[in-house]
């Protein structure tokens, strides 16, 4: 499975034929509750409001579309798809959907989520789903990108995390910071690691981060291997900047 996210482009006007899948029945319940759930949610408008540029229901059935297309098989039991989604839309139809924007992304991240467990999917993390616009786009017109984003947690608590601040070495994932305040900070899938992933690409105890001069980055001889610039790697002196890839998660080294 890939680390690097996935788009599709779509025209508001065309993608009924989305729905004609393998999973056309769950899919189909799945989207009328989906209206239902709005149309309650703002007494009709969407139905009134939406007829000729890019409706919610279309926005839905490219999110089904989006989550077929980048299921990755990790093992017999677990098929990975997307947890993190970002629509891009035109500014003519992000400025009408911006009336309920919240809403729509909870009741979108939802959706995801029930098609999600009604296939058997994994998810690696919370679904979030986020409206944004895009000038280059014409109306009626809108993007999906997506990723498959580990949720990641560190053992290292809340106060010595702020002593640490920003100037001290740590590892960037996710745009959030987990600073190296350990002699040694193992990371891996296990809940004893230091800074645990959430990715099925991640063995238990997948590598260890050295301090010292220099910081080193060591391999605990794990399943799938850990991964710097597309190359295995058993250590590996770290400079400002390295990107270390577990599986579909990447951690960015940073040196204070």
């Amino acid at each position: 499975m890939g680390a690097s996210p996935g788009q599709g482009i779509a025209q508001g006007s065309g993608l009924v034929v989305l729905l004609e899948s393998s999973s056309f029945g769950g899919m189909v319940g799945l989207l009328e509750r989906f209206e239902d759930s709005l149309d309650r949610l703002v007494n009709g408008a969407f139905a009134r409001a939406f007829k000729a540029e890019v409706q919610p229901v279309e926005i839905a059935s490219a999110l089904q579309r989006e989550i077929d297309d980048r299921a990755a098989v990790v093992d017999r039991d677990r098929t990975v798809i997307p947890n993190v989604f970002i629509i891009e839309l035109s500014d003519h139809d992000y400025k009408r959907l911006s009336v309920f924007k919240d809403a729509l992304q909870v009741e979108l991240a939802t959706l995801v989520t029930d098609y999600g467990r009604e296939q058997r999917y994994t998810l690696l993390g919370q679904v979030s789903v986020v409206l944004g616009a895009d000038d280059e786009l014409d109306t009626g017109i809108f993007r999906v990108r997506s990723e498959a984003r580990a949720e990641v947690s560190a053992a290292v608590s809340g106060s010595a995390a702020e002593a640490a601040g920003d100037t001290h070495p740590r590892l960037v994932i996710g745009g959030i910071a987990y600073p190296l305040v350990r002699a040694v900070t193992r990371i891996g899938r296990g809940s004893d690691s230091d800074i645990r992933i959430d990715d099925p690409g991640a063995s238990r105890n997948h590598c260890e981060i050295v301090m010292g001069d220099p910081v080193v980055v060591r391999d605990l001889k794990s399943t799938n291997g850990t991964m710097v610039s597309g190359e295995r790697v058993t250590e590996l002196a770290l400079i400002d900047g390295t990107a270390i890839s577990i599986g579909s998660t990447t951690l960015v080294y940073r040196n204070g």
